[in-house]
């Protein structure tokens, strides 16, 4: 990832946009570092100092990002963006939060990411918190990096077409892990493929941008 970035940037990249949960699980507080997340911060803080834009999306496994230390390597740290590429409008949303209906799962992910939360995390000490990371880390590693069994077409697109028909012609998702492209009313749907499966670097551009730059595109 970190050879990725720098690629990026070397590329002519204008703006990065991370969809979440790069990591396992990533907490915003020094405590909980790893070096892994120290090393690409890093890049991203050099990345930043080249001119380049650089938003997060947060995940679901992403906590208090752009409370802590980390919002400096950012621009934004946000649940959504937009852009404009190629003649296109694009929303950009990491795609946990869809289903108004799975109350269960708003509930424990407003109390994740609640007041009482960050209180509770930032008292934790140090080296209880890099135990913490470190179990939980090796415990989703050996998990499927697919959401659910299935994929909730139905939900994502009736969300595609509530969004879409607030001015965009793209809905891109992350978080569900597999690649998947459905034209809804109003324009369609991407979803992303995990990272960690593909390697992939997503572009996009108008068609000249991306001929210039398609070596990088698969790196």
């Amino acid at each position: 990832m970190v050879a990725q970035l720098r690629q990026v940037a070397r590329s002519g990249c204008r703006r990065l946009i991370l969809l979440g949960d790069i990591f396992h699980v990533w907490v915003g507080f020094e405590a909980f570092e790893t070096p892994e997340v120290a090393e690409v911060t890093a890049v991203l803080g050099e990345l930043r100092q080249q001119g380049l834009r650089v938003d997060y999306i947060e995940g679901n496994r992403d906590f208090f990002l752009g409370e802590g230390p980390y919002g400096q390597f950012f621009d934004a740290v946000t649940l959504e963006t937009s852009f404009e590429a190629g003649g296109r409008r694009y929303l950009v949303v990491h795609g946990d939060g869809l289903n108004d209906q799975d109350r269960k799962y708003r509930f424990w992910r407003w109390l994740s990411k609640s007041t009482l939360s960050r209180l509770l995390v930032r008292r934790i000490p140090a080296a209880l918190a890099r135990r913490i990371v470190h179990s939980t880390d090796e415990r989703l590693s050996r998990t499927n990096f697919k959401h659910k069994a299935q994929i909730p077409e139905s939900v994502i697109r009736a969300y595609a077409e509530r969004r879409l028909g607030e001015g965009y012609d793209t809905l891109l998702l992350g978080h569900f892990h597999e690649a998947r492209r459905w034209v809804v009313q109003g324009g369609e749907v991407i979803l992303l493929e995990a990272w960690f499966k593909t390697r992939r670097v997503e572009w996009f551009g108008s068609e000249a941008e991306l001929e210039e730059r398609s070596p990088a595109r698969e790196t």
